[in-house]
């Protein structure tokens, strides 16, 4: 074979194989995902800590407003009125992703020697419902602020009766006009929502 036909086949053989390279990364590289997948999963760390008493608390699933039921991240942009983020959306519904942060702040109370959810057949001292009634960005406003409003609303688990109940409402600041800006600010909020609550099921209990 004439030099030329082995400079041919040496190039053929080079174009070969750097499609076979091309085509292995393409294999091996990650999937581009077009939905961004946030979650709120802040804990606070400043909890009010009382003296540990013989007494069980059953925190319950969060009732929430049907509009807000959804992994779908809701935002605002003009008064009474509500849309979707198109390409960003929580890893669980709201109810779904406070429920444990709830249960795991009030262990750290130290109050309870038993926080439980459901599901559970069991006797127990106190209940505490909660409700979500808004979990929005809005961009209404300068700066746009996270509105996160809940009630909740501690019983007697022997009778039933409601103890007490309280509205908590915040207006988190978002350092930016962005979906994640709105993650960071649900999750501070979040923090100071459950720093409420903590105060509020200690100032009932005792």
């Amino acid at each position: 074979m004439k030099g030329g036909g082995y400079d041919t086949l040496a190039k053929s053989l080079l174009a070969a194989l750097c499609a076979a390279l091309i085509s292995g990364c393409t294999l091996l590289s990650p999937v581009e995902n077009e939905i961004r997948v946030e979650m709120i999963d802040k804990l606070p760390l400043a909890i009010p800590q009382r003296e540990t008493h013989a007494a069980t608390l059953l925190v319950l699933p969060p009732a929430i407003n049907p509009a807000y039921d959804t992994v779908r991240m809701i935002y605002r942009v003009r008064p009474h009125q509500i849309d979707y983020f198109s390409k960003h959306e929580w890893g669980a519904s709201p109810a779904e992703m406070l429920l444990p942060l709830l249960a795991r702040t009030l262990e750290r109370t130290h109050y309870f020697d038993a926080v439980i959810t459901p599901p559970y057949f069991g006797p127990y001292s106190y209940a505490l419902r909660t409700e979500i009634l808004e979990l929005t960005q809005d961009f209404t406003s300068d700066p746009a602020t996270l509105h996160l409003s809940l009630r909740v609303q501690l019983t007697d688990g022997a009778s039933n009766r409601i103890i007490s109940t309280r509205a908590i409402s915040l207006r988190e600041p978002m350092l930016q006009n962005t979906p994640y800006a709105g993650v960071v600010a649900a999750n501070d909020a979040s923090v100071k929502a459950l720093q409420q609550v903590a105060g509020f099921v200690l100032e009932t209990v005792q």
